[in-house]
């Protein structure tokens, strides 16, 4: 399971390099992170559509490789600032954890 709110997150990363249909996504994501990360059809489409209500996305119908139509995802020029904004955030808050994780005591 994604941690609340990142999912939002991981969705606009994998739009960063161009438009993508909902299945791609979901194995842009699972490929990327080694399968560590996995994003089922029942969360994955619910956050696209809240990213497309709050203007971060844009949606178009096309045909995928399959020639199947389906509907294209793209990162707007407000999602690309929240991107920015919410992964220097996600940074930080990380890096706090793993500075956590790594202080004496030892989990060794």
């Amino acid at each position: 399971d994604l941690l609340q709110g990142t999912l939002g997150l991981v969705i606009l990363k994998a739009l960063l390099g161009g438009e993508l249909h909902g299945y791609a996504i979901a194995r842009w994501v699972e490929e990327t992170t080694g399968d560590v990360l996995r994003v089922e059809e029942g969360s994955l489409y619910p956050a696209l559509r809240r990213l497309e209500d709050r203007g971060f996305i844009a949606a178009q119908w096309g045909l995928s490789e399959n020639n199947r139509r389906a509907r294209f995802y793209g990162l707007t020029a407000a999602g690309r600032r929240y991107l920015k904004a919410e992964a220097e955030r996600w940074l930080e808050f990380s890096g706090a954890v793993t500075r956590v994780l790594r202080a004496a005591p030892s989990l060794a």
